[in-house]
């Protein structure tokens, strides 16, 4: 169209399928597609002509910046800004570019999922009768049952029971209704530190203030947890007393009690986010039981969510509460989301239900172990200068420190450059972290000679990024 300047009439029709040897059709919609991008205009007897530049002048920017209060909180001591900050939730879920290794991965790889079971699953669910028809608000009763069942354990007498279950679309959505009900804007809620950054960007979505409490190799410090309590008057604490994300602590057995009195003594709820539970490795041994399976004055808001353990796709989780809180909790979730798909949940029963599930349960323990044993491995002989804490028999990663004086935003680049991409530890703290963290997941990768070849790249990032003298490039013989 360049040849000709603007308000030149254009060739013919005529002309026009001579010239280019194509059919009147052809070059009539050519035509109605360069006006309608406004490259032509057309007039009826007269033919068509190259457009006139319209020329619009640049509208000059508006000013914006009223929504800054406007997107606050407001409370009787004033606005309370609500950052909504979804960078430590993107790095899992953002897909790395072509052959990068996925060392930040928070879903097993796809040969771990299971994708036939799934899809039998998904086809009988579809032939139940009514599988496309509105479910009940709190979600199907077999499958409460169900969660309930496995919340409570194999004695199951002090657990919930499918009357104390709605059902939500996975964890991320039982997390935001659970701190939702529990905590208004502007308020405290204790967090463990490091925690989950999901967690935390649900928390200041919602106005609310995350206070961190240590965690050490046995889970949350009590102490420190009666302490924070009292110095903030808190009413909720967020925790994972299993394979915690990211250090993969398990709470103690001793401490365990002494959590749940604490809050109850201090009229306070504890979230029990057991995200874990079906991710326990081949040697974990027998796991402790969740906190909820033995809390009958219902201090624990228990959740978990069947999405980490099958597909990112599978969103079917379950809050478990007692008490007027359960209330607040439907209401909230009915507002939210009104319901869980039908068909979502009616698979996920299918799926629970086969002879598919323990076997695939089985199959997940028995390849995450060599996974891990395979990472730590090849930390310890390529990358010594990252510090690993013990491995933890359940969960996706490694939590590890770099040397001090690192600076993470040139390590995790370097990283990626380098091929493999990493996780960030700066996102897991709620207030200064301690030090430089990296969370290096295993989960999904394709396998042990992938890891390896991952740790390699990795040690190409530390040559370049860790500080001098730090031994981060220097690979030790196997």
């Amino acid at each position: 169209m360049d040849r000709y300047s603007p308000g030149e009439r254009l060739p013919s029709s005529r002309r026009l399928v001579e010239r280019y040897r194509v059919s009147p059709v052809t070059v009539s919609r050519a035509l109605a597609q360069l006006a309608a991008e406004g490259v032509v205009v057309t007039r009826p007897g007269a033919g068509a002509y190259r457009a006139e530049p319209s020329g619009p002048a640049t509208p000059a920017p508006g000013d914006t910046s009223w929504q800054e209060v406007a997107l606050s909180a407001q409370t009787a001591a004033g606005p309370v800004p609500r950052s909504v900050d979804a960078s430590g939730v993107l790095v899992t879920l953002a897909e790395p570019p072509p052959g990068v290794i996925e060392f930040n991965g928070g879903y097993l790889h796809p040969s771990l999922q299971p994708e036939r079971a799934l899809a039998a699953a998904l086809a009988r669910a579809g032939r139940r009768p009514g599988a496309w028809s509105r479910p009940p608000t709190d979600g199907l009763p077999e499958l409460r049952s169900w969660f309930a069942r496995e919340i409570a354990g194999p004695g199951g007498e002090g657990g919930p029971t499918g009357a104390d279950v709605l059902i939500t679309a996975g964890g991320q959505s039982a997390l935001t209704t659970a701190l939702r009900a529990l905590a208004p804007p502007g308020a405290p809620v204790l967090v463990e530190s490091p925690t989950y950054p999901g967690m935390l960007a649900v928390a200041r979505a919602a106005g609310q203030r995350p206070v961190p409490v240590p965690v050490d190799a046995d889970g949350l410090r009590p102490e420190l947890f009666a302490a924070a309590l009292r110095a903030t008057g808190a009413r909720v604490l967020v925790c994972q007393p299993l394979f915690q994300n990211p250090t993969g602590a398990v709470l103690a057995r001793e401490r365990r009690r002494e959590v749940v009195r604490i809050a109850r003594e201090a009229g306070a709820f504890v979230v029990e986010d057991d995200f874990a539970r079906s991710l326990a490795h081949e040697d974990a041994g027998a796991l402790p039981p969740p906190l909820a399976a033995d809390d009958p004055d219902g201090v624990v808001v228990h959740l978990r969510s069947l999405t980490k353990i099958t597909s990112p796709s599978l969103r079917v989780g379950a809050l478990a509460a007692r008490g007027p809180v359960l209330e607040r909790l439907r209401a909230i979730h009915v507002v939210d989301q009104f319901f869980v798909p039908r068909p979502l949940q009616e698979a996920a029963l299918e799926l629970v239900g086969s002879p598919a599930w323990p076997r695939h349960l089985r199959a997940v323990a028995a390849a995450l172990r060599p996974r891990r044993d395979h990472l730590a491995a090849e930390l310890r002989r390529q990358v010594p200068a990252l510090a690993q804490a013990a491995a933890p028999r359940g969960g996706f990663h490694l939590w590890v420190r770099a040397p001090e004086g690192t600076d993470e935003a040139a390590l995790t680049g370097a990283a990626l450059r380098a091929g493999v991409a990493v996780t960030p530890g700066r996102p897991y703290f709620c207030a200064e972290p301690p030090a430089v963290h990296l969370r290096l997941g295993f989960a999904a990768t394709a396998g042990t000679a992938e890891i390896t070849e991952g740790v390699r790249r990795l040690r190409t990032a530390c040559a370049e990024a860790l500080p001098h003298g730090a031994g981060g490039g220097q690979p030790v013989p196997a």
